[in-house]
């Protein structure tokens, strides 16, 4: 018997996710199932056999006025995979993140009665809470990387499921150990005993243009506190167009010592004793490693006075959002200054019994991502969630 799934993702992250997702269904539905899938994604799904609808890039956009602009072409996109999707005649449909685009997607796909998923629920425990019943109107199976997100949905008539994290299935429980740093640190070729900070300004032209500079300055700050030490910046750098941006700044900087690395931020993180990390999911990777970290997050004046009128949350750091208290300091927006960035980091690097505290949760933290609700992690339960969908959908 053939099964065919269409599944689309518009951005790298859902690519790595619907990959793994791929990868899982195989097994969940069984040796006797051939299983087809077609549809839109990046070079991790066509390995895994996806049948190309339209070019992954097309559907690259980024900020607010690029989408506008491109409306027109994105729109006939739309309507052009909708029909695609019903003349192909799947099975299911699963849209990986890229919240807008597959949510209109789905909505017209379900009212044609094919049955549809989608991989990653909205930030509605932050923001725009009421998108839950717009949610149960677009996907009969929601996978939420987190716990404490079904709840958001309870009443509504679609079936939300936390499924964990798959990133936190990625990186192994000792990835950050005293071991581990030190492989990396002879690996980078840093000095096992100079004090490493982790500098995470961000992967956005604007980010970097906001963070980094400030970060540095509190690293300079932090190394008049603590003159005793030698103190090394270690920055990531997710493509060679940030990596020219953050070049051209150092040059204000050349007294400190500053490491970049080429879109690893893995290894500035296992490396480092702490983080200076822009708000996002980098934190939460760096939680997974058990690094300390100080969080901050910048916007233009016009964007923050915005934002900050549609943000309902007492927490914009994941660690923090997860625990249901500040186990990390968050500095926003003015406050985000280098001589409060660099008091809030001095704490940090003390091994005393908050920071024993404060590990011990990451790790449990860790676990509980880890596993999810079933145990079987995220692809693994997403994938059984699917298949049990199709089969109570065939009866």
């Amino acid at each position: 018997m053939s099964i065919k799934i269409g599944l689309l993702a518009g951005e790298p992250s859902g690519d790595n996710l619907a990959a793994g997702l791929m990868n899982a269904m195989g097994e969940a539905l069984g040796s006797g199932e051939k299983i087809e899938f077609v549809g839109v994604g990046g070079p991790a799904m066509m390995a895994q056999g996806l049948r190309s609808l339209a070019a992954f890039d097309s559907l690259a956009v980024n900020g607010f006025k690029e989408p506008l602009l491109r409306l027109p072409q994105l729109w006939r996109l739309y309507r052009q995979l909708a029909q695609t999707f019903k003349d192909e005649d799947i099975d299911a449909f699963v849209g990986i993140d890229f919240n807008v685009f597959n949510f209109l997607l789905e909505k017209r796909l379900r009212k044609s009665g094919i049955l549809t998923a989608h991989y990653v629920s909205p930030s509605v425990y932050a923001w725009r809470k009421g998108r839950t019943t717009k949610v149960a109107q677009c996907a009969d199976l929601l996978f939420c990387l987190y716990p404490f997100e079904p709840k958001f949905y309870a009443g509504l008539p679609l079936r939300a499921v936390f499924v964990g994290h798959p990133l936190a299935q990625a990186i192994e429980l000792d990835a950050g150990d005293p071991a581990a740093r030190s492989q990396c640190r002879a690996r980078l070729r840093i000095d096992p005993q100079e004090l490493v900070i982790a500098v995470l300004p961000g992967s956005r032209g604007s980010e970097v243009a906001l963070m980094l500079e400030p970060f540095l300055a509190a690293v300079r700050l932090l190394c008049d506190m603590l003159p005793q030490r030698r103190i090394r910046a270690l920055i990531p750098c997710v493509n060679a167009a940030r990596r020219s941006q953050i070049e051209a700044l150092l040059p204000k900087f050349a007294d400190l010592s500053v490491n970049l690395v080429d879109n690893d931020t893995r290894s500035a993180l296992v490396a480092a004793n702490a983080a200076m990390i822009k708000s996002g999911t980098s934190t939460l990777e760096a939680m997974l490693l058990g690094r300390p970290m100080v969080v901050s997050y910048k916007l233009g004046s016009f964007s923050y006075r915005i934002a900050s009128r549609l943000v309902d949350t007492p927490y914009i750091a994941l660690p923090n959002i997860l625990a249901g208290e500040e186990l990390v300091p968050e500095l926003i927006q003015d406050a985000a200054t280098p001589e409060a960035l660099a008091r809030a980091l001095l704490p940090l690097l003390d091994e005393d019994h908050e920071s024993a505290r404060r590990a011990g949760v990451f790790a449990e933290m860790h676990r509980q991502l880890r596993d999810g609700a079933s145990g079987h992690g995220a692809n693994a339960t997403a994938a059984l969630e699917i298949s049990r969908l199709l089969s109570a959908h065939k009866r």
